[in-house]
């Protein structure tokens, strides 16, 4: 690619106001792109502040409405629940996740009443239900396939029929996306999508994820038998595209900013809608920084939202989305 000399050629020209520098930007980041995860836990009209997560509550299921109000107001897509359930809820075999009227499925409910302009994704794993904290059953130290996909995908018709728009099947299981497709056929939820997570890393970033959903102080191990190897990328393009052929509406990379160049092998070798997770530990860095004053908190949210729409991203899922929101509209 070749471009003319100096003078002929200054490229401080189109730097040199704003108005000029919105005309030549390559890459825009819109309220349309954003889908923004929430923490829900039982109780009436009360929240409670995640301590590893600055500005993140979890919300009882009439606040939960309210911000699904407040966030379609704004103008977001899509919000995403993620339960905080009572321990005593959690079991080896995990079954309260398929529970017609557990925490996720009333939540969903409830918003799709009161705000049925939002659509509302919901988390399909089986960590926040799990004794064991892992998101597969765990029998004598192993987190086995194929019954935990039986178990994933009783889960799925359970979120469906309680009116997910979007199930986001967050498990690594191997064959989930197939079974999945196949039951919401057979039990006539066609329209229902699942934007799979398809290249999730076992990563170091979720962290005050684990907290807010209460998984931190029961996993026993860790998630590498299942989630995928940092070093990887061929790996996730092999996943992508088998979540694609299996019926995977849309696909995802988590996290997000660690693997932006996995976002973009992804984006170029594709056609199809591609999410980025701005995690937890992503988000607590940034807040945290600027909470203390070393960074410009608004600035750095931005720039890093910018980034996956860079990479080649269609959409992130970040709890920023209600502050972008805000920001984006003026």
């Amino acid at each position: 690619m070749a471009t003319g000399s100096y003078p002929a050629t200054r490229f401080r020209r189109t730097k040199r106001f704003d108005a000029i520098r919105r005309l030549v930007r390559e890459n825009t980041l819109s309220v349309d792109d954003l889908i923004w995860p929430v923490f829900i836990r039982d109780g009436e009209d009360d929240e409670t502040p995640i301590p590893s997560m600055p500005g993140v509550s979890r919300l009882t299921v009439d606040r939960v409405v309210k911000a699904a109000r407040e966030a379609a107001d704004l103008g977001i897509p899509a919000i995403c629940l993620f339960p905080y359930i009572d321990t005593s809820l959690k079991t080896e075999l995990c079954e309260e996740a398929w529970n017609p009227d557990n925490l996720s499925n009333r939540a969903t409910r409830a918003i799709k009443d009161a705000v049925p302009e939002i659509a509302v994704m919901t988390d399909v794993a089986l960590d926040p239900y799990n004794i064991n904290g892992h998101d597969g059953i765990v029998r004598d130290g192993v987190i086995v396939n194929d019954e935990s996909v039986e178990a994933l995908v009783k889960m799925a018709i359970a979120q469906a029929a309680a009116g997910s728009d979007i199930l986001g099947p967050s498990d690594m299981m191997d064959g989930r996306i197939g079974q999945m497709r196949a039951a919401l056929e057979a039990a006539g939820h066609r329209d229902t999508c699942i934007l799979s997570y398809s290249a999730k890393y076992a990563s170091a970033f979720y962290g005050p994820f684990r907290d807010a959903v209460g998984a931190s102080g029961l996993l026993k191990g860790d998630k590498k038998t299942y989630q995928m190897d940092p070093g990887n990328t061929d790996e996730a393009l092999r996943l992508v595209e088998r979540d694609l052929r299996e019926g995977a509406d849309m696909v995802m990379v988590k996290p997000g900013m660690p693997y932006l160049d996995v976002c973009r092998r992804v984006a170029e070798r594709f056609d199809a809608p591609l999410f980025a997770y701005q995690v937890s530990g992503e988000y607590a860095m940034i807040s945290g920084a600027a909470q203390n004053g070393w960074i410009d908190g608004e600035r750095a949210m931005m720039e890093s939202l910018i980034a996956f729409k860079r990479a080649g991203c269609d959409g992130i899922l970040t709890y920023f989305a209600k502050d972008a929101a805000r920001l984006l509209n003026g």
